[in-house]
């Protein structure tokens, strides 16, 4: 049976804390951290009573030969201090470790281990995971590998995702191409348990690559159809703007913009940012409370976007996010620190001057 095990440097998480990157700006427990969860299995931080189980299903030969940081045999003592090295990591932001759990009938039972090294300087994160070797053959890698790869895109201040695996790992290579993952470059590794340097594949993988591009209906003559969106800028008494971070599921989510959408047939922009701003905050907004203040103007791969950008200052209610988004009342000249989709970027510098 083929190997699950993937991504060699994930055996740097199980066996070597020491090499972690610096921490992130604002730690991963300060931002809150809740179980992932997928249709068969959990995704949820280590605990100490972990290790005994941890340990059985790592220390195989066929495990540890495709992590490239750990030894065979494991030692049983490894697991624990390994274990409490997550939580220091976790803590720092420096890291994500999450043991990999289903259920045998009643009983959670651990399956493997999954996790994410952060790059906050270069807004990357490395991947990396291992399945028991019991529990091959049943997908489990792809399930966790694709959740934890949304989750991350979604809720981190990530641009790209990479993840290296041993070339002789086919099993491995073909769970990172199902995630999204592409192929990027090769190299070599020295692997402890094999005792020496082994050949690598680099893969990386983007918003694009993990939830696609935004895209609109061909034209039967191939050009690019234009959509048209509209969108709000609502700026507080602070003169603060309201930006909302596009949730996991939507295309380029993770990515701040203005709260708005496309327009209906036979909308107007003004009728559709109303509508919008119902659904999506939950606040009634007055036509005459809308003041119509750029638009920009951006060719997709497969469209053109029109979008005029509106300002309020006046509304009724708060504005609660409705569809699981995360809402950010940010300085105008704080936007620009904020991650937005291509046609998004050229408003903000437009909203610096003018507040």
């Amino acid at each position: 049976m083929p190997a699950l095990a993937a991504g060699p440097e994930f055996g740097h998480l199980l066996g070597d804390a020491s090499r972690a990157p610096a921490p992130m700006t604002g730690t991963l427990a300060e931002r809150g951290f809740a179980p992932l969860a997928t249709e068969r299995l959990t995704l949820r931080p280590y605990r100490a009573e972990d290790a005994a189980m941890m340990h059985r299903l790592i220390n195989e030969w066929e495990v540890c030969r495709n992590l490239a940081s750990v030894p065979f045999t494991y030692p049983r003592s490894l697991a624990d201090e390994w274990i409490a090295s997550t939580h220091a990591e976790f803590a720092g932001g420096r890291a994500i470790h999450l043991a990999i759990t289903g259920h045998e009938g009643e009983m959670e039972t651990i399956v493997g281990g999954i996790g994410l090294h952060l790059d906050p300087d270069h807004r990357t994160a490395r991947l990396g995971y291992w399945v028991g070797r019991r529990f091959w053959g049943h997908g489990v890698a792809s399930e966790a590998g694709t959740r934890l790869a949304r989750w991350a895109l979604a809720n981190l201040d990530l641009d790209r995702l990479e993840a290296t695996v041993a070339a002789d790992n086919p099993a491995s290579i073909a769970v990172l191409r199902r995630i999204g993952f592409r192929h990027v470059g090769e190299g070599t590794q020295t692997f402890l348990a094999r005792g020496g340097d082994h050949r690598i594949l680099r893969f990386e993988a983007t918003r694009t690559d993990i939830f696609g591009a935004p895209e609109a209906e061909p034209r039967e003559d191939g050009t690019r159809p234009l959509l048209l969106v509209a969108a709000c800028a609502l700026i507080d008494s602070d003169g603060r703007v309201l930006l909302a971070r596009r949730p996991e599921g939507k295309k380029m989510a993770g990515l701040w913009e203005f709260p708005g959408g496309k327009l209906n047939p036979g909308e107007t922009p003004e009728a559709a940012v109303i509508r919008e701003l119902k659904e999506e905050l939950g606040i009634d907004v007055a036509s005459t409370c809308l003041a119509a203040f750029a638009f920009a103007s951006h060719a997709y791969e497969t469209f053109h976007l029109l979008m005029p950008l509106f300002l309020c200052r006046r509304w009724k209610g708060r504005p609660t996010p409705h569809e699981g988004q995360t809402l950010a009342w940010v300085h105008p000249s704080k936007l620009a620190e904020y991650p937005m989709p291509e046609a998004d970027r050229p408003l903000v510098p437009l909203l610096r001057d003018f507040l």
